[in-house]
């Protein structure tokens, strides 16, 4: 039988993108697959699961696990955080170590860059918010800094938040791309399930909208979620359940006659139609649960495998 030996073969790479928290890995695998897939804040440890994102570009699909922000955990929950990110960097063909020029290279990067060279992982630095760095000699200092860390396959400086480098960044990660079939469909851009999306979505509103130590302490979980038919159009009915950790979170939560409440709702709601396409009808109810992120039973129902 003959063969179209002009037929190009399709090539996959699975990437893990690991950093201490707060240095822009949410906002890089969102720039580079062209949609949000993971939340963003400016609160460390926002990210808490592994989240798969997808970009598909001619024969090459590059898969990109983003992950928590290595940490020293203080919880149970922070247990779980840190063993996504091990389970995350274990098998992937490639890593971006992301970074910001800051003078100095924390115990945890070090940490991470250990595991990879213990697996043989090639890793790529990507030092980003250069956009908000002044003193450009600064950057040239730190990438002299980390070469004389790691043997990085590419060092690429980059701003996660205006695309400076990050096509270049892809560049190079494409190179690690290997001949085989693609993981997932071609317009498929997250392996996340329309629970997690809506959940998440409601858990950043959270991180924007409320004083530093509330969010950290709540888990969102979708109870129901179901779409119907009216007239020419979709409508999603999603209910969720906001579980805290102390009765005065409950009360900021859902602030004066219900007004920051409903304003988390409001927010998430409008991301939700944006991302799924459809109207949404999104009800929210908080809850107290103590200390659930030390209580292993709550993590897990609350969709943390531990």
């Amino acid at each position: 039988m003959a063969t179209d030996s002009n037929k190009a073969s399709t090539k996959s790479a699975f990437i893990a993108i690991i950093g201490v928290p707060n240095v822009g890995k949410s906002t890089l695998i969102n720039r580079i697959i062209g949609k949000k897939v993971s939340i963003v804040s400016n609160k460390p440890q926002t990210t808490r699961n592994r989240v798969m994102g997808v970009k598909t570009e001619g024969e090459t699909q590059l898969v990109f696990l983003d992950t928590p922000g290595a940490h020293r955990p203080r919880t149970r929950l922070g247990e779980f955080m840190i063993k996504s990110i091990n389970e995350a960097v274990s098998g992937v063909d490639a890593a971006v170590l992301v970074t910001q020029v800051s003078g100095q290279i924390s115990p945890e990067e070090r940490s991470l860059l250990k595991q990879c060279k213990a697996q043989r992982i090639p890793v790529i630095l990507a030092i980003n918010k250069i956009d908000k760095v002044s003193n450009k000699p600064a950057i040239l200092e730190a990438i002299d800094q980390w070469r004389n860390e790691f043997d990085f396959s590419a060092i690429i400086p980059i701003s996660a938040l205006n695309g400076d480098g990050v096509d270049e960044l892809v560049s190079e990660l494409n190179k690690f791309a290997v001949e085989s079939p693609h993981f997932f469909p071609d317009d498929v851009v997250s392996d996340q399930p329309e629970r997690i999306i809506a959940s998440e979505l409601i858990r950043e509103k959270m991180l924007h909208l409320l004083k530093d130590e509330v969010p950290h302490g709540v888990a969102v979980v979708i109870e129901n979620i179901g779409e119907r038919q009216s007239g020419d159009r979709v409508i999603m009915d999603i209910e969720a359940i906001i579980y805290c950790e102390r009765e005065t979170h409950k009360g900021i939560i859902i602030g004066k006659n219900g007004s920051m409440l409903k304003e988390i709702g409001t927010l998430a709601r409008l991301e939700m139609e944006e991302f799924f396409g459809a109207k949404v009808n999104l009800k929210c109810w908080v809850k107290v649960k103590e200390d659930w992120r030390n209580r292993v039973g709550l993590i897990q129902s609350f969709g943390y495998k531990l």
